[in-house]
């Protein structure tokens, strides 16, 4: 059973949130990409939990529309003329939904949480000496050494994000969830009117206090136009286009793509570009369990992987995908196509003989399927046949994304309720580099599930991290996608993108790699 973490509300946001929707109030219906029944954004990094996280917490840092790390929380920060002491100034105005004011003293256990589960904070926290208090609003973070990526941490745009919370919320062991959704954002969390399932429920921060500056991406102000959010857990796509067509809902984050033409054709009805550098379709394999803690049978996957048949799979049309062997995104500074033709052209043959060099048994790969999000529904059945032309034996088992995203953080054995490879996507924001890039971090335990150890790889990723001169980070960048091939750490699969669809009296949904609903109209 998933597990459902609700905490509930202080007394005043009780009070906000308890009453009901009146009927002069705005309120925005949104649909996610998929249900949210955990509530950790810390504990997990499904995209549902990230987005919901944005509505409840703020961040120290963010970044704008053109990729610049901007203070979101600081109103200044200071680093030494040695680049090791870095010193954060809280902005005047911060309160936690229960009234209590933010402090230094909240944000150090907020980071130490991140760091343990995040890519980039891990290797921040890699480069950490000390983090202390001076007073209320003031804190500074000694680093060892000099690390060039210090705000491009704290504003990372994407799962996990460095969300502030208060003290004792932070304190909790990032490995389990929290039991609290205080937060200090624009909206305030309706426990009492929200049902796993059906709906959950957001309301207007009235105490919130924005940045003077217009939006940007997920910086500027965050100003909330409306009285309140439902996010509506509507899992079946049609059902959501239905919806959408009739008025029932105002938005939908990631309709399929199939049904983009009938969207189009209403007139009450726009698709929206809300993020424009799109995705990356993820092959992810665990290192732990028999076959894939062999490299060769790792290599012998990837060997069968043909990009362009899970793009047309899964989004059909080619105006919305693009083949890429790039793992930091075709088109931006870091990408490298890969030689030989890897993730483009499949190698059956080679990929049989790397399973008999290896002693592959014939047990069968459990592969996890998703099949509430439409946009991967299709991935697991196209890996199943091109394994089976390599050789492997393949037992696809179908369950909801949420049971797929409690099962892949078990580290059991597949036949006892382990798993051998699943898929996900990521926004393209979050894999732009090395560090940001959370497949690429190879650490055992503290890697991202599939837990691959890598020493070498850490040591490329450590001297990208501090590389300034930037054609030699491009190089160390095209170094650590080598060591990935090298290793067969784990496949990426194409990029896609997608727009969201909103009524026409719908206007403001920022362009950002989250979809926020701070700046949103309602007419």
């Amino acid at each position: 059973m998933k597990r459902r973490t609700f905490g509930a509300l202080t007394a005043g946001a009780v009070v906000a949130g308890s009453l009901p929707a009146r009927a002069a109030d705005k309120v925005l219906r949104f649909v996610q990409n998929g249900n949210m029944t955990i509530l950790d954004p810390i504990w997990t990094t499904a995209y549902v939990t990230r987005t919901h996280g944005y509505f409840i917490y703020d961040t120290l840092f963010s970044m704008d529309a053109n990729n610049v790390v901007k203070p979101q929380m600081v109103e200044k920060h200071d680093v030494s003329a040695d680049k090791t002491l870095w010193t954060f100034t809280l902005r005047d105005g911060l309160e936690w939904h229960d009234g209590k004011p933010v402090t230094s003293e909240d944000c150090i256990p907020s980071i130490k949480r991140w760091g343990a589960r995040d890519a980039m904070g891990l290797k921040l926290m890699d480069f950490v000496k000390e983090m202390k208090a001076v007073d209320a609003k003031t804190f500074t973070i000694q680093l060892k050494e000099p690390y060039g990526l210090v705000l491009e941490s704290l504003g990372k745009p994407s799962s996990n994000v460095p969300f502030m919370m208060p003290k004792k919320v932070a304190e909790t062991d990032p490995f389990k969830q929290i039991d609290s959704q205080i937060g200090s954002g624009p909206f305030i969390y309706v426990n009492a009117e929200s049902k796993p399932g059906e709906k959950h429920v957001y309301v207007k921060n009235p105490k919130y206090k924005p940045r003077s500056e217009p939006p940007s991406g997920l910086s500027g102000g965050k100003v909330v136009k409306v009285d309140r959010v439902e996010i509506i857990e509507m899992p079946d796509p049609q059902q959501q286009v239905n919806a959408i067509v009739a008025g029932e809902i105002d938005l939908i984050e990631q309709p399929p793509h199939d049904l983009i033409p009938i969207l189009k054709g209403d007139k009450n009805v726009q698709t929206v570009d809300w993020n424009p550098l799109g995705q990356q379709f993820v092959y992810r394999m665990n290192h732990l369990q028999p076959p894939f803690n062999n490299p060769k049978i790792r290599m012998a996957a990837l060997l069968c992987i043909e990009q362009e048949e899970y793009l047309k799979a899964t989004v059909g049309e080619q105006q919305y995908y693009k083949v890429s062997s790039a793992a930091f995104i075709g088109g931006t500074p870091n990408a490298f196509e890969a030689p030989d033709g890897l993730f483009i052209k499949p190698n059956y043959e080679k990929a049989k003989a790397l399973l008999k060099e290896a002693g592959y048994d014939g047990t069968p790969i459990v592969l996890m399927q998703s099949t509430t999000l439409p946009v991967l529904t299709n991935t697991a059945p196209v890996t199943k046949a091109q394994l089976e032309k390599g050789g492997f034996k393949v037992d696809m088992q179908s369950m909801d994304w949420q049971t797929l995203v409690s099962r892949r953080t078990k580290k059991d054995p597949p036949a006892q309720g382990g798993w051998n490879v699943f898929h996900t996507f990521t926004v393209a924001a979050d894999i732009l580099n090395p560090i940001s890039n959370t497949y690429m971090v190879a650490q055992g335990d503290k890697s991202w599930f599939g837990w691959p150890t890598d020493p070498e790889m850490e040591k490329i990723r450590d001297a990208y991290a501090k590389e300034t001169d930037p054609a030699k980070a491009k190089e160390l960048a095209h170094a650590v996608q080598n060591r990935a091939i090298e290793t067969a750490q784990y496949g990426w699969i194409g990029q896609w993108y997608g727009p969201g669809a909103a009524r026409k009296n719908i206007q403001g949904w920022l362009k950002a790699p989250v979809p926020v609903m701070w700046n949103v109209t309602k007419a």
